[in-house]
Formats: structure tokens, C-alpha cells, sequence
């Protein structure tokens, strides 16, 4: 049985770089399409990429958008991926966003006396601990009762969000009583300017720092191993001696505060305050950013990226080349219906391979 492990972790390892190129080839494939469909409509497709790729890159305030945007994105492709990593499904992520950035919202505003080196700190560990504690219900539920993850985790995306909804319009409504949003987080607790005359904040950074512990974490860890070797096979893994049900507990823990830093640091580089409606989608838009990059710590970066320049260059397009901003989501929809069509496909190829060579090896024998 371990010797199956070993096998199927090593054709993983050498696969990883023909997945990349197909998720690549995909999306090129996808954008073209989109391309063709701007066209099918009536709009010019070659004007509509200039406009969207200056909107995203063309200067600092734009790169500065696109830096913003893809902040979050970083964050929730993690969560999923750490997930998909130990076989579990997490859809949970936009949930643990908003339980992050209220725990993270209240820690900034409620906290005081400190200074800011260790108050943002702090405040940010709230935000994780918000979103790692929102994930672990859904852990805990699979542990102990078999609950399917992915049901528990969709519903408890509701809870989170209804539960925002009455905190800010009840408890933490800003004196006296604005409607919707809750008083500023303290200066101390706000996230610096990363680029100045931009809203680019120093979040990205700490997204980037996270992207490294998660790589040190599932391939440079024992950790980390057996959580891999779980999501290859959880009966093996069972049987091989490793302790299944800590590792989903830990993994949900942990993806759920990945989540929650994408909602702390929305809170306290770009909102300042708690809002009901501060995500427009960070948490799904994440399952399709760590599709894009194979569940891989460099993949989610450059999916995170490609979604982002989406986000921050689709109003220029609206604005310069008159191309109704709904197409940018039509155009995500085709990237990743392109990816996952392509690793599906792939898998079969790599199983239909494996079946050969296994034929072959048994008529030689």
C-alpha cells in the first residue's frame, strides 16, 4: 500500500509541469474565445484587449488595482487548494472571508491603547482566527458526524453572511446609528500604502509570505506529506498509519484562515470599516484561481493575477471600448470550463498511459 502511495505521489510530481502547460494552453484557448464572442456581438476584440490590458497594467494606479485585486484571490485559491491538497472540497471560502474580516474589523476597533507594531499584527491574527475557526465547524462535522463538506461548508457561507448583515446594522453599527457599516478600524491597525498614489497595500505582501509558508508547509513538511499522501488516497492513508481525522481537522482550520486574511486585509487596506457586502465574490472566484494554477503555490499566483487583471481592467473595457463589463465573466466562465475540460481530459490521457505501460510490463513478465 505504501508502495502504491509512493508510486502515485512520484507520476503526481511529474505531472505537475504538463498540467501547467494545459491549464496555460487552456486559457489561451479560452481567452481567444472570448475574443471571438466580443466579436460575434458587434465590438471590436483587438480594441477591447488594449483597453483591458491598460486598465490592468497600463500605469501605477493601474497596476496598483490589479495588485488590490489579486490580494484576496491569493488568499482564497489557497484555501481551496489547501483542501484539494487532502481530498476535501472546501466551498466555504466566502463564508470564513466575512467571519475574518468581522473578527479582524472588531479587533481594530475595540483594541486600543496599542501601538501599530503590535496592534496590525494582532489584528490580523484575529482575522485568521476568525476564518480558521469558521472552517473547522466544517471539519469537525466530517470528523465526527460524516457531514459532507461541501454542503456544510455552502451553508455555513449563508450563516456567515447573515450574521455580518446583523452585526453591522446591530452591535457594531456606527454611533449613531449609520446604517450598514461599523465605525473605522484604528489608525493602528490599517494596513500601510505599498505603492504610493495607489491603492496597493501592503497586504500583497503578506498574500506573497503566505504563498511561501504554504509551499514550506505541504512539500517541505511531515505535515504537509501526510496531508498530500491523504489526498491521494484517505483508506491508504489510514492504513499506511497516518492520523486522518487531526489532518482534516488542521487542513480545515487552516484553509479557513487563509480565507479569513483575504476578508482581514480587504478590511483594513482598502474598506477601513465592516460592511455587509465587502466581497463581490472573492471566495469563489478562488476555487477558479487554484484550478487555473493546479492547486500549485506559483499557479495560484499567476491565476490570482489573470482573475485580478480581469477584475481591474474590465471597466476600462466598459468605458474605452463600450464592451458591456458582464463579458469579463463570461470570459472567467470559459477559462474554467477550458482548465478543468483540459485536466480531465489530461487525467484520462496519464490513466490510459499508466494502463498500457502495466499491460505491457505483465506480457513481458
Amino acid at each position: 500500500m505504501k508502495a502504491l502511495i509512493t508510486t502515485k505521489m512520484k507520476t503526481q510530481g511529474k505531472a505537475g509541469a504538463q498540467q501547467i502547460l494545459v491549464s496555460f494552453s487552456a486559457t489561451v484557448f479560452a481567452l481567444a474565445l472570448g475574443m471571438l464572442l466580443i466579436y460575434a456581438i458587434g465590438f471590436d476584440p483587438f480594441s477591447a484587449s488594449v483597453a483591458m490590458v491598460d486598465g490592468a497594467f497600463g500605469s501605477k494606479n493601474a497596476f496598483g488595482e490589479t495588485l488590490v485585486k489579486m490580494t484576496p484571490l491569493i488568499f482564497t485559491g489557497m484555501s481551496y487548494a489547501l483542501a484539494s491538497r487532502c481530498g476535501l472540497t472546501n466551498l466555504g471560502m466566502e463564508g470564513q472571508l466575512y467571519m475574518g474580516a468581522l473578527t479582524g474589523t472588531a479587533t481594530g476597533i475595540y483594541v486600543s491603547g496599542l501601538p501599530a507594531v503590535l496592534h496590525l499584527p494582532l489584528t490580523i491574527l484575529a482575522g485568521f482566527l476568525g476564518g480558521a475557526l469558521w472552517g473547522l465547524i466544517a471539519g469537525a462535522l466530517k470528523v465526527r458526524f460524516g457531514a459532507s463538506e461541501i454542503i456544510t461548508t455552502v451553508m455555513l457561507n449563508t450563516i456567515a453572511i447573515s450574521f455580518i448583515d446583523y452585526m453591522v446594522n446591530g452591535p457594531m453599527i456606527e454611533p449613531p446609528g449609520i446604517n450598514c457599516q461599523t465605525q473605522p478600524v484604528r489608525s493602528s491597525a490599517q494596513l500601510p500604502n505599498l505603492l504610493s498614489g495607489t491603492r496597493a497595500h501592503w497586504g500583497f505582501v503578506i498574500a506573497i509570505a503566505f504563498v511561501v509558508l504554504f509551499w514550506l508547509f505541504l512539500w517541505r513538511s511531515k505535515r504537509g506529506y501526510e496531508v498530500r499522501v491523504a489526498g491521494l488516497n484517505l483508506s491508504a492513508a489510514r492504513y499506511s498509519g497516518i492520523h486522518t481525522d487531526k489532518n482534516i481537522l488542521l487542513v480545515m482550520f487552516l484553509a479557513g484562515g487563509l480565507a479569513g486574511l483575504a476578508g482581514c486585509n480587504e478590511i483594513l487596506g482598502i474598506q477601513i470599516r465592516m460592511i455587509p457586502e465587502i466581497s463581490p465574490g472573492y471566495g469563489f472566484d478562488g476555487i477558479a484561481v487554484s484550478l487555473i494554477g493546479n492547486n500549485t503555490p506559483f499557479g495560484i499566483v499567476i491565476g490570482a493575477l489573470l482573475f485580478g487583471a480581469f477584475r481591474a481592467g474590465g471597466n476600462r473595457m466598459q468605458i474605452r471600448a463600450k464592451v458591456p463589463n458582464a463579458i469579463v465573466s463570461v470570459v472567467q466562465a470559459l477559462v474554467i470550463f477550458a482548465v478543468v475540460a483540459s485536466q480531465m481530459l489530461l487525467d484520462k490521457w496519464n490513466e490510459y498511459q499508466m494502463k498500457k505501460i502495466h499491460r505491457q510490463e505483465s506480457e513481458e513478465a
